[in-house]
């Protein structure tokens, strides 16, 4: 944005980037709220509105043997996808309800939602009804499979994306296997928190309001540019399996002493070969006749691996660890979960940080993954309890506290 203070905008250092931009969210579970909690995390303020029964995600809590209730017995992925808003329930089926739903989307920049295309039209929440309200508002959506086609209309959850867009048999296994957990959701809210992004910067260049839209097929896609373009060009039809005795030892994962396990990757691998053999005391392999190429080493490739599958277990990963990188060579752990959280790395960094949740207590989340020097990001608040903040969003707008209890008492708002 233009700086009118005179001083080259050191009185915006310190503020999120986001700031004063304000979004309407109408929208359940993860793919769609996901993308209003990076906005979040960016400075906009987020306002999540919910019909009396709620974003069903508030309770969803079992996906097989996993259980993800936290002690309060609300599912821990409301936080995670609803973090850093404002929560109003508003009943927009009722004339008072969409009176108040209209006055907020005047008052906004976004409108984000992930409702199918007949229920958009059904509640008035479409792009043709809402740019009527505010020509200039940009109207976000995230559907299961795109805006057009036979399966427009149609719901999608995260593994229904994965298995249309061939991300189900990226692994090279044969067999469909699922990405756990929620990941194409998340690169979904990624994807569509991009979309409004541009579309605010368009808006603010050129001022045009415009509609977006995400699907969890087209992320999905998106991100397995590589494969579609291989199976495009090459009529190569997924990929290679990750079979450890047929990929070298320069690009291979080792089990060590201890049970841990670290990465390697190296190219060209030309160049790491000596440093490779040199740094585990397998000198002798540097002219062996059955390894001195790259082509017989991928030839002997099984034998090759399973060399080096018994050095690896001479020493523990974090001895590894630390020898390795003084010979020029990248590998790094490959770490659980859990270990992430407590990474030095993370941590120093700001890719985890503490966060004190109001219902939870002190726990720790993942931090904002982009620095900037002067205007900073990240989780601000906790996810709203139901419709918290409604008597001050409405206060905002210009409603009365009168108008507020008339409301309350007519059921429009909870």
């Amino acid at each position: 944005m233009v700086d009118n203070t005179g001083n080259n905008g050191s009185s915006n250092i310190g503020k999120r980037p986001l700031e004063g931009i304000r979004m309407l969210e109408y929208a359940i579970f993860h793919a769609g709220p996901g993308a209003g909690a990076i906005m979040g995390d960016l400075g906009a303020d987020v306002i999540k509105i919910e019909s009396s029964q709620g974003d069903p995600v508030r309770i969803w809590s079992q996906v097989g043997a996993l259980n993800f209730a936290v002690s309060s017995g609300q599912s821990i992925m409301f936080d995670i996808a609803n973090r850093n808003k404002r929560g109003i329930s508003i009943d927009i089926k009722t004339n008072e309800g969409r009176e108040i739903f209209h006055r907020l989307v005047k008052n906004t920049d976004v409108f984000l939602t992930n409702l199918r295309k007949s229920t958009k039209q059904k509640l008035g929440v479409d792009y043709e009804t809402l740019s009527q309200v505010n020509p200039l508002l940009i109207h976000a959506n995230v559907s299961g499979y795109g805006p057009e086609g036979p399966f427009a209309d149609l719901g999608a959850f995260d593994p229904m994306g994965q298995a249309r867009s061939g991300m189900m048999f990226a692994t090279g296994t044969g067999e469909p296997t699922l990405m756990h957990f929620a990941a194409l959701d998340q690169a979904t809210a990624i994807a569509a928190s991009h979309q409004i992004l541009t579309a605010l910067l368009v808006k603010e260049r050129w001022g045009i309001g415009q509609e977006v839209h995400v699907s969890l097929y087209s992320t999905a896609m998106w991100i397995l540019y590589a494969n579609l373009m291989l199976a495009s060009q090459l009529n190569i039809d997924g990929v290679l399996p990750w079979d450890r005795p047929t990929n070298s030892p320069l690009r291979n994962n080792f089990q060590c002493d201890d049970g841990g396990w670290i990465m390697g990757v190296h190219h060209p691998q030309d160049r790491y070969w000596e440093p490779l053999c040199k740094a585990t005391n397998q000198e002798a392999l540097i002219n062996d006749p059955r390894f001195d190429t790259e082509e017989k080493r991928t030839e002997n490739c099984p034998a090759l691996v399973a060399i080096f599958d018994q050095v690896f277990l001479t020493k523990t990963r974090n001895e590894w660890m630390q020898l390795l990188p003084t010979h020029g060579l990248m590998f790094c752990p490959v770490q659980t979960p859990s270990e992430v959280l407590q990474d030095q790395q993370a941590l120093e960094n700001n890719y985890i940080v503490d966060f004190d949740h109001p219902s939870h207590g002190p726990m720790k989340i993942p931090g904002y993954p982009i620095h900037f020097s002067k205007t900073p990001a990240g989780t601000k608040s906790a996810a709203p309890e139901m419709g918290q903040h409604t008597d001050e969003i409405l206060t905002e707008v210009g409603y009365t506290i009168n108008d507020i209890n008339q409301f309350r008492k007519q059921s429009v708002i909870q």
